[in-house]
């Protein structure tokens, strides 16, 4: 294990700084010698003293440098230290001249002065009342912030959690987190429950304090939106959960669970008698879409003074795209045409895109603007290259901005509506219900609603069964297309989908068509074949790239043929360590130019260029390529699909190397050829809809590796394992009237 070591010095340089969370790279000088310093030490300026734990680290390129883990703040001590620190700008107002009279004055006791005794400031030849009162001002803030960081620092919290809670509550930050220390958990703050705990034991809070439970109460429903995709609970579930986690008894629970409904931490609802726990933001977004799909459902537009005649309409899309278009097809378009809204669903091969080339098509036909948007960057170029039409994620539709707090909230809303007649969603299982309520918000009454996808796909990794509720509750018109159309017939990777979603084995044995097995049932050369398949026989075989079009698909990031390790390995054979690439570190991986990576988090804070355009937002599942690093400048360039951004390298926690992803992951891609390896026991991974997934991401190639018996085991089991939602039910309310108690909509 590395030894912790400890140094100490004076701040030269700030190379790199990082606002939003205290990132730093700096010039540390430790009794005459200059260290490069990297870490999350929060605000520091030259001149100032840093007592800092850590490690040494050796980069190929830029040498050793101290990774920082902890830091302690101290204010510079001598005159000219002091005076260093003035000139960097610290204190709004300080300029050379001012800064040399003040430490002339003062020496060693300036900043004692500052602090403790401003007005002092006025015996400075020159200084007006004007001048001091606001150099006086900006120390003070200085000062506080430096308190709060050095405060916090003593308990462990990262300078990111301290810098945020001081723009929350200001001079006041230190003595209102004594009192609540779980006020750390709030979102704009975004401590974890589980490390406020450390802070609220050393401050001697109960374990059955109020702020503690009420807290506790809100992250068991967090954790189970995060990870089990529910956006509530039964009461009587939750109270079984927080019992144990919590350490308290039932009737404490109780108590708590009263108050802090009354204080609307969370939320209840009535379901055949049984209660059920949301957080709030869960609640209003599910009761909004119900609200909101039974008001476009009674929502009839004026007539017009000539009626289209749709079936000619219908006739002319038919025979300018030079398709025979099936009875459901035909019915697909029509509904789209008169209803308000539709779902669209349908298995691979059916004539999903033809349908909805058809339906752009006649819209279009009317002068009537149509927005089509998918969940992810690489859903969203999908649905463009197969209709030729414009596609965006959701979330650039809507345009993320943030509040003073750093909060996410859209441009496009209630009272910002889009301008559009028509939107289209594709890979509406992807789409949770915090996202579609957003969308919903920002379409006006009149926009007709199009929603594309494919039920037997994995749910949406956000909270909710979306796609599901909305099929079951028949609360608005559905056509599924079910008939494979004879080019598609020809393809073994459409049909064993087909047979797949059905329950039935797929054609393993096949060696003459685009769907391939290679039987191996133990997982002493799966690697090796698998990483020759990729890098050596593929490409020779069909001259493909690949970084571009061969995708490894795995159902697990863990074990020997999971992603983490078959990354690794990939990455050792298709781009290994060079003196000459520059490279840098994540806590699984060594990122290097050349790399293929995929983003794993939605960030909207990235700015992009592609071409003329410019735009901001990588979003979790964008796939790219690290073009080149600047250590020193703590960044690199990244190029996501053209989009070409300046990466913080404070960031690589929400990076992967993509050479090959879970199935999750992949969800709204297609590749030309995807390897799959199946073995192993991935007890909650041995699932039908997974692996239906997994084999409609490839258009050209499937290859899987493993045994039938596993393949076998993958499509007989077809848990439904249900998200807790009240959606369904309150799609159903047929007489419900349309009003929220909801504060943003009233």
């Amino acid at each position: 294990m590395t030894e912790t070591l400890h140094i100490q010095g004076t701040v030269e340089h700030i190379l790199f700084r990082n606002e939003a969370n205290g990132y730093l790279v700096l010039e540390l000088n430790a009794s005459g010698t200059l260290i490069t310093v990297t870490g999350e030490i929060g605000e520091a300026d030259e001149g100032e003293v840093l007592s800092l734990w850590g490690k040494y680290v050796t980069h190929p390129r830029y040498g050793e440098q101290f990774q920082a883990e902890a830091c302690e703040h101290k204010l510079p001590s001598t005159s000219a230290d002091i005076e260093r620190y003035l000139l960097s700008g610290v204190i709004k107002g300080i300029g050379k001249t001012l800064a040399s009279k003040i430490v002339n004055a003062f020496g060693d006791q300036t900043l004692e002065i500052i602090e403790h005794e401003p007005e002092r400031l006025m015996e400075i030849r020159g200084m007006s009342k004007a001048k001091c009162r606001e150099i006086v001002s900006e120390a003070k803030h200085i000062f506080a912030l430096k308190s709060v960081m050095s405060y916090f620092e003593t308990f462990g919290i990262k300078a990111r959690y301290a810098m945020r809670a001081f723009r929350l509550w200001g001079t006041e930050c230190r003595d209102t987190v004594e009192k609540n220390p779980y006020l750390l958990c709030q979102e704009a703050v975004g401590m974890d429950f589980l490390n406020v705990e450390n802070y609220a034991h050393d401050l001697r809070i109960p374990k059955d304090a109020y702020c503690r439970v009420s807290a506790g109460i809100v992250y068991i429903l967090q954790y189970n939106a995060a990870n089990d995709g529910h956006t509530c609970l039964p009461l009587d579930r939750l109270a079984q959960k927080a019992v144990e986690f919590l350490e308290i008894n039932e009737s404490l629970f109780y108590q708590y669970y009263q108050q802090a409904k009354e204080e609307d931490l969370i939320a209840e609802y009535i379901l055949n008698h049984r209660e059920f726990v949301y957080l709030p933001e869960y609640f209003f977004a599910e009761r909004y879409i119900a609200e909101r799909i039974q008001l476009l459902r009674r929502y009839h537009p004026p007539e017009a003074e000539q009626k289209p005649d749709y079936e000619a309409m219908i006739a002319e899309a038919e025979q300018n795209s030079g398709m025979h278009y099936a009875a459901l097809q035909k019915q697909a378009i029509l509904s789209a045409m008169t209803e308000g809204m539709l779902i669209l669903t349908g298995g691979p091969g059916t004539g999903k895109t033809t349908t909805l080339n058809a339906i752009i098509s006649c819209f279009q036909k009317q002068n009537q603007e149509v927005l089509i948007a998918a969940p992810t960057g690489r859903a969203a170029q999908r649905i463009s290259d197969l209709t030729g039409y414009p596609a965006k994620t959701i979330h650039r539709l809507l345009e993320v901005q943030f509040d003073a707090a750093g909060l996410q909230k859209f441009v496009h809303d209630e009272n910002n509506p889009l301008s559009c007649d028509v939107i289209i969603i594709d890979e509406m299982s992807m789409v949770d219900v915090l996202l579609f309520s957003s969308l919903l918000r920002a379409l006006r009454a009149d926009c007709k609603l199009i929603l594309v996808g494919d039920s037997d796909q994995l749910p949406s990794v956000g909270a909710g069964s979306l796609l599901e509720h909305l099929l079951e509750s028949k609360c608005m018109p559905v056509v599924t297309l079910k008939e494979i159309f004879r080019q598609a017939q020809q393809s073994c990777i459409v049909m064993n989908a087909h047979k797949i979603v059905s329950g039935e084995m797929p054609d393993l044995f096949r060696k003459d068509n685009d769907f391939f097995f290679f039987h191996r049932p133990k997982y002493e050369g799966v690697s090796e074949l698998l990483i020759d398949l990729t890098c050596r026989r593929l490409p020779k075989a069909y001259s493909c790239s690949v970084m571009k079009e061969i995708q490894i698909i795995c159902p697990s990031k863990q074990g020997p043929i999971g992603t983490v390790q078959l990354n690794k390995d990939l990455q050792a054979r298709l781009n290994p360590p060079d003196v000459q690439k520059p490279q840098f570190k994540s806590p699984v991986y060594d990122f290097r130019v050349g790399d293929k990576v995929m983003q794993t988090k939605n960030n909207y804070d990235l700015i992009w260029v592609k071409d003329d355009e410019n735009g901001k937002g990588i979003f979790n599942g964008d796939i790219g390529k690290i073009l080149s690093v600047n250590r020193k400048q703590g960044e690199a360039v990244i190029d996501f699909d053209g989009r070409k951004t300046i990466y913080p390298l404070t960031m690589t926690e929400q990076l992967d190397l993509a050479y090959a992803i879970t199935v999750h992951k992949s969800q709204g891609s297609e590749f030309d050829i995807v390897i799959m390896p199946l073995l192993g026991k991935l007890e909650k991974l041995t699932y039908r809809n997974l692996f239906y997934t997994a084999v409609t991401r490839a258009k050209k190639m499937m290859i899987l590796i493993g045994t039938p018996e596993k393949v076998g085991e993958m499509v007989r089991n077809n848990p439904k394992k249900r998200r807790f939602s009240c959606l369904e039910f309150m799609l159903r309310e047929e007489d419900k009237p349309f009003a929220s108690d909801n504060p943003e909509t009233v």
